[in-house]
């Protein structure tokens, strides 16, 4: 393996993915479907680049358990570099309960485990700073939340931070997040988070993030947006210009899961950004890599080689990959 291009840093969990014919508050219901996958964002957006050839790393923290083992498999399996993931022992390794109803919508229980055990002594800096793009992702914790921040402000410039906050930093908004920002050189969001951190709509909200200092923004929008009579799946942003990509027509199933999906977008924008691609063309590779991961159930299942990604780029552009 050569030099280590992407390294993540975030959580480690099962998933737990339960789909039903709709979420109840205060009832029962019936599953439909049931699945142990792995999971965590920034390791699957890790997974998702090593499955595409990229020389990738990760940094997080398992429980001495059988599922701690399951992940760092599954690392092994595509080939993320995992010597950097801690196994906490005595501790359980973290879980995520994911439950998906058949109008789309989602719920997300989240139990940390070891991953509230990472310090900052498994933090690697020196690992850190081989690395083209840093990939963080959040944490429950306050701990490791600081250790990010401190981690973010020790970086060199020649290392690129790219941070998908979730709803779980997003909510801290937009004054807790400014030192983050400031260092992001790509930030990933759904529509929901980017409300949530700036409490503006997509486009105003989306130039609120580039003035706190983020180099380009990349936002999720779930079923779509209309544009222009078209359904756009995604809208990035950087310092020069602004594009929306429309949403490929997606084959009708009973119910769809759409766990990891936003990972897998954010591994498909970090190829783009790696290879040199211009903005419009990193969104169409992450709309890809996004339609790539639901197909199957779970945040990683679906997820393909390069030569799928570079077939299904070829068809849709016309370009080689």
């Amino acid at each position: 393996m050569g030099k280590i291009k992407v390294i993540g840093l975030g959580a480690m969990n099962t998933d737990l993915i339960y789909l039903v014919e709709r979420i109840v508050s205060d009832g029962e219901t019936t599953a439909k479907k049931f699945c142990t996958a792995p999971g965590g964002s920034a390791a699957n957006t890790t997974y998702g680049l090593a499955k595409l050839g990229v020389d990738t790393g990760f940094i997080g923290a398992v429980g001495d358990d059988e599922a701690g083992r399951m992940l760092l498999g599954d690392f092994e399996s595509a080939g993320v570099e995992s010597t950097r993931v801690t196994i906490k022992p005595k501790a359980e390794t973290g879980s995520a309960l994911c439950i998906t109803d058949r109008a789309g919508r989602r719920t997300l229980y989240v139990s940390p485990g070891a991953n509230s055990l990472l310090n900052a002594r498994d933090v690697d800096l020196k690992y850190l700073k081989q690395a083209e793009f840093v990939h963080l992702s959040s944490f429950i914790d306050l701990k490791q939340f600081h250790i990010q921040q401190r981690l973010i402000s020790e970086l060199p410039p020649s290392v690129k931070v790219s941070l998908a906050p979730g709803e779980l930093y997003a909510a801290k908004g937009l004054g807790t997040l400014a030192p983050m920002l400031g260092k992001t050189y790509v930030l990933f969001l759904n529509q929901h988070e980017l409300k949530q951190l700036t409490g503006q709509g997509l486009e105003k909200g989306a130039q609120r993030c580039l003035e706190r200092g983020c180099k380009t923004v990349a936002i999720t929008l779930g079923k779509g947006i209309t544009r222009q009579g078209k359904t756009m799946a995604c809208y990035l942003i950087d310092g020069e210009e602004g594009c929306f990509i429309e949403a490929e027509p997606v084959v009708k199933q009973r119910l769809l899961e759409t766990t990891g999906a936003g990972d897998a977008f954010a591994a498909g924008v970090l190829y783009g950004l790696l290879t040199g691609k211009g903005l419009r063309e990193c969104g169409v590779l992450g709309e890809i890599m996004a339609q790539f991961c639901i197909r199957k159930i779970g945040a990683r299942a679906g997820l393909p080689l390069l030569a799928e990604l570079a077939q299904q780029y070829q068809d849709r552009t016309g370009s080689l990959l």
